[in-house]
């Protein structure tokens, strides 16, 4: 038995030889992929740009409302809760020794004994980033530094604008270009009630 070889017609040949991808085609093909890729990325990218802001934005509120908290829970008193009438004070000319204003009373602070006690010991209250030596830091009330929060400040003002019996709390978180303001009222419906 004899094998005779196979011969193959022109066509034939032609699409054996055409077999694969031509240099054109493949670098069109990585062309449109590349493009492809770009776009996706750069989709990505503006995504997780626009992703960060309510982050902050969320912490910045997070520190707000814990502070505004924080403030609002304190006593509202006519005296300084200190003060040894400060329970049976009708009117802030009861008081013994010392009136509570809308400022620090004597040497409290937020973070040592004597801590502050009064809503109004809160006014004009800084810290956290550029507010100077000793509050230069986001820290709770044992003087805790809270991490993660260097990059942002609180600053607290406080009016007598809706009445005597009244004090409107304003909290200002700020951190880069974002600042964020949450208000609180304080009314003085407990006034011989301390904490």
């Amino acid at each position: 038995m004899c094998i005779k070889p196979v011969s193959m017609s022109p066509v034939s040949k032609r699409r054996l030889m055409q077999v694969g991808v031509t240099l054109v085609e493949l670098i069109l093909f990585m062309l449109i992929v590349s493009i492809a890729v770009i776009g996706v990325t750069r989709i990505m990218n503006l995504s997780s740009i626009a992703s960060t802001d309510p982050l902050r934005e969320k912490q910045a509120l997070a520190i707000g409302e814990s502070l505004l908290e924080e403030i609002q829970l304190q006593a509202f008193t006519f005296c300084d809760p200190d003060d040894a009438n400060a329970m049976t004070a009708n009117s802030a000319a009861d008081c013994a020794s010392e009136v509570q204003g809308l400022a620090p009373s004597g040497n409290e602070t937020r973070y040592a004994v004597p801590r502050f006690d009064n809503v109004g010991d809160y006014a004009g209250f800084k810290m956290g980033k550029g507010m100077g030596a000793g509050q230069d830091k986001i820290v709770d009330m044992q003087g805790q530094v809270i991490l993660g929060l260097e990059n942002y400040s609180v600053t607290v003002t406080e009016q007598e604008s809706c009445g005597a019996g009244c004090i409107q709390i304003d909290v200002t978180v700020s951190s880069g270009d974002l600042s964020v303001m949450l208000t609180g009222y304080r009314y003085r419906y407990a006034p011989r009630a301390l904490p």
